[in-house]
């Protein structure tokens, strides 16, 4: 599971489509739904929140309106109902580690997008998000 705190405009079709499922099945974890996954590294920052389904609420959305934007359809049906508007903090070490995996996988799968996503200084950042100084988030497996 890569729940990934880079903007999802960066991602290729398949990193797209992946990260709404993935998203899709933290959500359900969340909500208590599955026996799988309650103790997943990715979802820690989700439940620190107030509201976590709340918080991966906002996060589907932003992935739906990506996908929106590229003409795909997601079903945002699927989405919760829940509301939170408050930010997550994100470590700028984390940003750029997730940028080089990033890369990575665009390098192999998407020539085109792989250099737009290199050439790009100020990597913006999922909504939810707010970046704070720091090296890569604890959770994080390397």
């Amino acid at each position: 599971m890569r729940l990934w705190s880079l903007h999802p405009e960066y991602l290729d079709a398949k990193g797209l489509v992946a990260l709404w499922r993935e998203t899709l099945l933290a959500q359900n974890v969340l909500a208590g739904n599955t026996k799988g996954y309650k103790n997943h590294p990715q979802l820690a920052r989700f439940k620190s929140t107030s509201n976590p389904l709340g918080a991966i609420a906002v996060y589907l959305r932003c992935i739906a309106d990506e996908a929106d934007s590229r003409g795909y359809n997601f079903d945002k049906n699927k989405i919760n109902d829940q509301v939170f508007n408050e930010k997550i903090n994100v470590t700028s070490g984390q940003v750029e580690y997730e940028r080089s995996h990033l890369l990575n996988k665009l390098k192999v799968r998407e020539e085109k997008r792989y250099e737009s996503f290199s050439a790009t200084g100020h990597i913006k950042v999922h909504p939810l998000f707010e970046v704070i100084e720091g090296d890569v988030e604890a959770w994080e497996i390397i």
